[in-house]
């Protein structure tokens, strides 16, 4: 069974022995022992290849993602495995007052690091952020390096990437900014599959719909910094068919 995944901590990383492992792979590893499906094929990738990747079969899952309408045009989804708030990851003294995506848009002096096609590059257009302003990369470290440097003023993603990152790099002095709720509600990422991989598609979910919720549950992700308030807003969209 090939998982694609970005390493992306809290959700996908590599650990001090070259072990993948993170809250995505994680969950993905117990659902498919749960399928009695042991090999387990954790592939690396880019963000751009995730559904690509899909569509020409070199995996059957990724790890989660917003289910946004385009999306579901060319892939299957899962039930939410997670509910998240963005955040803007910025230098630690944050020199732009920078408070959410509306106030790099009221300051054209700001510059704004996205990931090709992720929901945060979006989400700026969205917010009125001048394409000029917005500096597309590949990756999270590659993004994450452009704050470090310089060369832009923020970096637009999921706010528990962001702290997951700032864990493992303490020393980058970096801070996150919590895109504020009233400004942006939360989104809730789901596994995705080839669009005919209905049945992979139904098995995982039911499972995920007796699991996710649980202590074992719970237990698992808190290991990556996924906190019981974290889970319970997640909980409240129980719908399988929930894709948001």
């Amino acid at each position: 069974m090939k998982f694609a995944y970005l390493i992306e901590p809290p959700f996908n990383f590599l650990d001090e022995n070259g072990r993948v492992t993170g809250c995505d792979v994680e969950l993905a590893r117990h659902v498919f022992n749960a399928l009695d499906i042991t090999h387990f094929n954790p592939v690396e990738t880019e963000f751009a290849e995730l559904l690509p990747g899909l569509n020409d079969h070199r995996w059957r899952m990724t790890t989660g993602l917003f289910a946004t309408t385009e999306r579901m045009q060319t892939a299957l989804f899962s039930r939410s495995i997670w509910a998240l708030s963005d955040g803007l990851l910025v230098k630690a003294n944050n020199p732009h007052k920078i408070d959410g995506y509306k106030s790099i848009a009221e300051n054209p002096n700001v510059r704004l690091a996205v990931i090709r096609d992720q929901f945060q590059h979006r989400s700026a257009i969205d917010f009125g952020i001048s394409p000029a302003q917005i500096f597309i990369y590949e990756t999270y470290s590659e993004a994450a390096k452009a704050v470090k440097n310089g060369i832009v003023d923020a970096y637009a993603s999921v706010g528990k990437a962001h702290r997951g990152f700032m864990a493992q790099n303490p020393d980058w002095d970096v801070a996150e900014v919590a895109v504020p709720i009233a400004e942006k509600p939360p989104a809730y990422g789901c596994f995705a599959f080839h669009l005919n991989d209905t049945e992979l598609r139904d098995n995982v979910n039911t499972f995920l719909n007796g699991f996710l919720g649980s202590k074992k549950h719970r237990d698992m992700v808190a290991a990556f910094g996924v906190s019981d308030a974290d889970v319970d807003l997640l909980i409240r969209y129980k719908n399988s068919d929930q894709s948001i």
